[in-house]
């Protein structure tokens, strides 16, 4: 990845962060980061800097069921089990940090089994 696509990641990041700031109105939010091989999500609450849940295919609970880290599947499974895990944490309400990423794919994936498996957002 060039220089130039670096940066236009880092300006769409920081744009959709500044957004979701105005909106949040003391929600955490649901955090996603994808590569190559895996997908990750995490709820965040901002107001005190920790995590509140996090999930992903590196998870020895998905890791055995799953074919692969990269694709829609995983990215459901992952959806379901950090919805699972920030209702436990007591977090139903949430905003979506989708990061540099359109909202497609694995990413629409996880969002959409992320909204099944109880947060709202």
């Amino acid at each position: 990845m060039s220089a130039d696509n670096k940066d236009l990641q880092q300006r769409r990041r920081t744009r959709l962060r500044f957004q979701l700031r105005l909106k949040a109105i003391g929600r955490p939010r649901l955090s996603v980061f994808r590569s190559g091989k895996n997908i990750y999500a995490q709820v965040i609450d901002d107001a005190q800097g920790r995590t509140v849940a996090a999930a992903s295919t590196l998870d020895t609970a998905l890791r055995a069921q799953l074919k692969t880290g990269a694709d829609k599947d995983a990215a459901t499974a992952v959806g379901k089990l950090v919805a699972e895990r920030a209702l436990a944490a007591g977090v139903t309400a949430v905003v979506f940090d989708r990061g540099s990423y359109l909202y497609h794919g694995r990413v629409k994936a996880l969002a959409e089994a992320a909204r099944e498996g109880g947060l709202s957002f």
